[in-house]
């Protein structure tokens, strides 16, 4: 299935849950838009779209056509062209004027994004915002927390605590230790909670660079140029928020102040000293407590997560690299050499763009399309071999 079709079967899925909730008076028409990530106008037309023609006319056409009405490039270059070689240091109210005198039939924030762009005119500074507490979500799966914590969680030993909770409830749907925080952590812990409770509307996080590509240090992240994260969650159709500062992730850091203060004592008192043991604790022992005392129930009833109807999960949340097969029918990649076997599909592979997706546990597998052509094991062993070619 296309990445285009199970977006618009989650929204498809989302958008009856939404709708059944608002129908019923249990969420307002603003609750039901952020449930499928979108403005209220877009979710009443959602609606009328929906009783006129059922679940298929929520489908966007427009992702199968390209615009006719972007504007031509021609008409950009000439644009700036003309502002640098006449009107340099004019602003943009001032020139946007002059270019409507002259014939010109773009908006005013048409011409000062296009001349921003070209670096021609300066961006202005953003205002400070006014800070006030952000209410929580109405329905569990609207918004999912994660963050990890560095502390002295055993004596002598420093480890990272990654923690993936929900914004409704403040409930902890996966918490477990690592070495290090980074993509491979950040994956389990949205892994545990699709394959728990399903698919989550948003994902609320800090700036780290294994959620965000950021070109300035302190600056906004790049939402064009995706992580290997962010590609696996856009492929999920889930939307990933950024926070700016450690005040809008109140929640979680104030979350983590609880763990920092109970853990520790907790692992002593029980003479834990490794972190498999340490992981075996939280799970069955300090998560269900700390979820009974601490979560909290949702504004709403029902939920927003939907099921995970998308086949294997671990084939998303990994790393996936694109390279060229060789002459050899061989993949180089991190120093080892994967050997694709004949099969009954293709006399061979020479020249193929391929993936190579890299687990969690270390091993790997060859794909072309949507076909896994091997696995292999963290050495490049093939692991399970495909039907042999016919003969």
């Amino acid at each position: 299935m296309k990445p285009t079709q199970v977006l618009q079967e989650i929204r498809k899925m989302r958008f009856e849950e939404a709708y059944e909730g608002w129908n019923e008076g249990r969420l307002t028409q603003a609750e039901a838009a952020r449930i499928l990530g979108v403005c209220e106008r877009s979710f009443r037309r959602y609606m009328v779209s929906y009783e006129a023609d059922g679940l298929d006319g929520l489908i966007d056409r427009r992702l199968e056509h390209t615009s006719n009405r972007q504007v031509p490039v021609d008409e950009v270059i000439a644009m700036t062209d003309e502002y640098r070689r006449r009107y340099m240091g004019w602003n943009v109210k001032h020139f946007h004027s002059w270019y409507k005198r002259t014939g010109g039939t773009r908006s005013y924030t048409w011409v000062k994004k296009h001349l921003q762009k070209a670096q021609l005119v300066p961006k202005a500074e953003k205002r400070g915002a006014h800070r006030k507490r952000r209410e929580r979500s109405a329905l569990p799966g609207m918004m999912i927390h994660q963050d990890g914590s560095t502390h002295e969680w055993i004596t002598g030993q420093m480890w990272d605590l990654i923690v993936t909770m929900d914004d409704a409830t403040s409930e902890h749907y996966s918490m477990f230790f690592v070495e290090e925080e980074g993509t491979v952590s950040s994956f389990r812990g949205v892994h545990d909670v699709i394959g728990a409770h399903g698919l989550f509307s948003s994902f609320y996080s800090d700036r780290g660079s294994h959620y965000w590509h950021t070109p300035e240090a302190g600056g906004k992240v790049d939402k064009d140029n995706p992580t290997q994260f962010g590609r696996a969650l856009r492929h999920l159709g889930i939307e990933m928020i950024a926070a700016y500062s450690p005040e809008a992730r109140g929640r979680s850091e104030r979350a983590f102040g609880t763990h920092q203060g109970r853990l520790p004592n907790e692992l002593a008192v029980a003479g834990i000293t490794d972190m498999e043991a340490a992981n075996r604790y939280l799970k069955e022992v300090y998560l269900p407590a700390f979820n009974a005392e601490f979560a909290c129930p949702a504004q709403e009833q029902g939920s927003a997560f939907v099921p995970w109807i998308g086949g294997n999960l671990d084939d998303i949340l990994c790393e996936q690299h694109e390279r060229t097969v060789g002459n050899d029918n061989c993949v180089r990649f991190e120093g080892l050499i994967l050997q694709i076997p004949a099969d009954r599909h293709r006399c061979h592979y020479v020249k193929a763009k391929v993936r190579v997706h890299c687990y969690a546990d270390g091993g790997l597998a060859v794909f072309h399309g949507p076909r896994k052509l091997a696995s292999y094991n963290r050495e490049g062993k093939i692991l399970v071999q495909p039907l042999k070619q016919a003969a």
